[in-house]
């Protein structure tokens, strides 16, 4: 089973780039383990589940639920924002998520970029970066799929900052996180057929690759190729 939702054009970046990351890898025969039992666990529950998700769902309600989880991402972004030093970054992302939880029907219809607020994907791993913290080696980590140590202490903040966490009901925040670790699998069905060759070392490079995109805000890679890439997942 992989996460896929902190680096939404992970696949693509690798067209841009041919750098393996071989060397970011040194627990790699462990990592592989992990990975093969991720694997069985996506073959088997999670992409079965997403199939199912995306044939009986039309496709106006998985725009709206992709909509619903990245507008509670929102206050995470916005968080991070500030603590990057970028205040009119945070007023536009917490305005996406004033007037989307509003005027939006609570995230279901993306109202802010209709009014011109571009859409942003910050969290506590991407700050620690831009505050020269690196990324470290390549983990798989069960269950949760590929990340660094940076990631993993960049995703416990996030976890307290995204908009999930002020759910007191353990139930319906259990409930919430499923929904959304679905409705982000079903999203990847189709790019998942793009992966070459061998899978672990693509996802690998990919992920450390995607790194390097967010630790520079993407000032070295091509943008209008990412950003098309990027809309055509999200939309």
């Amino acid at each position: 089973m992989m996460n896929f939702k902190k680096f939404p054009i992970i696949f693509f970046l690798l067209f841009t780039s041919s750098i393996s990351y071989a060397e970011s890898d040194p627990f790699e025969q462990y990592n592989r383990q992990v990975w093969a039992f991720n694997e069985f666990l996506d073959d088997s529950f999670a992409k079965p589940a997403a199939e199912i998700y995306t044939s009986v769902t039309p496709e106006f309600v998985e725009i709206g639920m992709s909509n619903f989880f990245r507008n509670l991402n929102e206050l995470d972004n916005t968080a991070n924002q500030l603590l990057q030093g970028k205040p009119l970054l945070a007023i536009n992302d917490f305005s996406r998520f004033l007037i989307n939880s509003t005027l939006g029907l609570g995230g279901f219809i993306d109202i802010g970029s209709k009014f011109g607020l571009e859409r942003h994907d910050e969290d506590f791993g991407q700050t620690l970066g831009a505050w020269g913290v690196g990324s470290g080696p390549f983990l798989m980590i069960p269950i949760y799929g590929p990340s660094t140590p940076r990631g993993l202490a960049g995703r416990t903040i996030s976890s307290v900052l995204s908009g999930t966490f002020a759910i007191e009901e353990t139930d319906v925040r259990i409930g919430i996180t499923a929904l959304d670790a679905l409705e982000t699998r079903a999203r990847y069905l189709e790019v998942e057929t793009l992966i070459i060759g061998d899978r672990y070392t693509f996802i690998r490079d990919s992920y450390m690759q995607y790194q390097e995109f967010e630790s520079s805000n993407g000032e070295n890679q091509n943008d209008d190729f990412v950003d098309d890439m990027d809309d055509f997942l999200l939309d």
